[in-house]
């Protein structure tokens, strides 16, 4: 059972981590947006990388 639940929030995880990505990239197309979408991107590539490892 803890298998399952540690596969599932690594899952959830790198989910999250690809949103983030996603939504820091839209963001920084403009330069208001690139305040909040660049520490977005950095904080999405971190959540994959800690889903992964």
């Amino acid at each position: 059972m803890a298998a399952i639940t540690k596969l599932t929030g690594r899952l959830v995880a790198v989910i999250l981590g690809l949103v983030f990505m996603i939504v820091g990239v839209i963001l920084s197309a403009t330069m208001v947006g690139a305040i909040i979408g660049i520490p977005l991107l950095i904080f999405g590539v971190l959540l994959i990388i800690r889903g992964f490892f």
